[in-house]
């Protein structure tokens, strides 16, 4: 038998189902797992349950991992910054509450960049997380302790967040499957917030199968969330017959050649299996950029608000109020955080609020409605994930350039929009190469059957690495 924490979730219900493994060694060997790789990688903030899940429910001793921006009773939660570093939050977060419900276990909090703002996991305060597939490389952000966790074995599945691609572009740096729903369809409650009308909660696994099974258990309405749904996303549809648009903004200047050819080649593995696949073109798609970044610094600036040493949170004393609130945000917030909190704050001050915020806001609005004039002539739009593979650590310096390879991401999240990554081949350095699929909002089974079509055909290999060896 393979080694167990080689196993996905899939094929861990059945190993338990058919009694040929126990709760007991499948958490041993996922703990051991942790203890072997994780001094290489870096992925764990927090490790957390000394013994195997024993609720009962579907998925009852499965482990998994949990980003940490969760919150989890009693067990700290950092969002990977210094000023939360105190924080024990009181209750937990919806999506972990149903896994623990279905009798899944978590094994730890997993490392992120702070507040979810980037795209390397070179933000977290805690230290940077190193990509499984070549040590030397980030692992994408912001879920990049996820999606290294996911990827290195040391856990079947980890939950991330998703604001402008923070679970599909590591997914595709670390050669993982990475899904984010369509927006409202799993609970915000008990996420720390980025930028609310944006964040999304999203799922990293080593199968698309894997999606498939646990997208039910954290979907549906929640009484705390007034974002979230009520209807249940359409039924799947066959990949053959499924009209599939190419974007061609997406394959343009700034797109490796490398990763160009290996996501036309799933195009073509789609044609193959049925589908029909044509070129088409979002214009809208140069603007995307500067109306996420602004929107979702705007947010972040209201949001983030409410750590001003007052309430929880890490205090810095000061002469008076005024001083403490200063000296604590100045103290406890990394360079990252204070960057886009001060440019969302200067496009909701008075004099500039229609020139940038409200413009933004307009130019997102069009970008949706060009998205319902494509899905009206398509069911699936397929481009690339990220526009290069991973970089080597502490290679982007400059704030620009890395906001810049978020542009084939940022689009879905304006559009409240279902999207899948999954590994679709490798650059001449052996990196993964990761093709995203991208459907309208409520269409997540046809994105998940469609990634899972594709994933057959392509015959990925997800054995877990650490430092690109089993």
């Amino acid at each position: 038998m393979a080694e167990i924490y080689t196993l996905t979730v899939t094929e861990l219900k059945q190993a338990l189902a058919d009694k040929s493994l126990s709760a007991k060694e499948i958490w041993a060997a996922f703990n051991a797992r942790i203890d072997a790789a994780d001094p290489h990688i870096g992925a764990f903030l927090t490790r957390t349950e000394q013994s195997p899940p024993t609720l009962e429910g579907p998925l009852s001793g499965i482990p998994f991992a949990i980003k940490d921006a969760f919150c989890t009773n009693g067990v700290r939660t950092t969002a990977g910054s210094r000023i939360l570093d105190n924080f024990v939050p009181p209750y937990t977060a919806t999506v972990v509450e149903r896994l623990e419900q279905a009798g899944m276990a978590s094994l730890g909090k997993l490392s992120m960049d702070e507040f979810a703002m980037g795209n390397a996991n070179e933000h977290c305060a805690f230290g940077p997380v190193c990509n499984p597939q070549d040590l030397a490389r980030v692992p994408g952000g912001s879920s990049g302790g996820s999606a290294a966790a996911v990827a290195a074995g040391m856990a079947p599945f980890a939950l991330g967040s998703d604001t402008g691609g923070s679970v599909r572009q590591p997914a595709a740096f670390c050669g993982v499957v990475g899904f984010k729903p369509t927006y409202g369809l799993l609970s915000r409650y008990g996420l720390i917030a980025y930028a609310s009308s944006l964040d999304t909660p999203g799922l990293l696994t080593r199968s698309v199968k894997d999606a498939q099974l646990l997208l039910p258990v954290l979907s549906g309405h929640d009484r705390h969330d007034s974002t979230s749904l009520a209807e249940a996303p359409a039924p799947a549809r066959s990949v053959k017959g499924l009209r599939v648009g190419l974007p061609k903004e997406y394959f343009g200047e700034g797109v490796a050649q490398e990763v160009k050819v290996a996501v036309l080649r799933a195009a073509q593995t789609l044609r193959d299996l049925g589908a029909e696949v044509s070129d088409c073109s979002l214009p809208m798609t140069k603007y995307a950029l500067p109306v996420y970044y602004l929107l979702a610094c705007a947010e972040a600036s209201s949001n983030l608000a409410r750590y001003d040493g007052v309430r929880y949170g890490m205090r810095a004393e000061g002469a008076d109020w005024s001083d403490m609130m200063t000296k604590t945000r100045t103290t406890y917030f990394g360079e990252e955080v204070k960057r886009r909190i001060m440019l969302g704050t200067f496009v909701l001050s008075a004099g500039y609020y229609d020139a940038y915020y409200l413009k933004a806001q307009k130019g997102r609005t069009l970008i949706r409605a060009e998205f319902d004039r494509a899905f009206e002539a398509y069911d699936l739009l397929l481009t690339p994930t990220s526009p290069v593979t991973a970089w080597e650590r502490g290679s982007i310096t400059d704030p620009i350039s890395a906001y810049a390879a978020d542009i084939c991401t940022v689009s879905v999240n304006l559009g409240g929009l279902s999207a899948a990554s999954i590994p679709c081949g490798r650059d001449s350095l052996g990196l993964p190469v990761g093709a995203q699929l991208i459907g309208n909002r409520m269409s997540d089974n046809t994105v998940l059957a469609a990634a899972a079509a594709l994933e057959e055909a392509i015959g990925w290999d997800y054995t877990p690495v650490c430092g690109g060896k089993a």
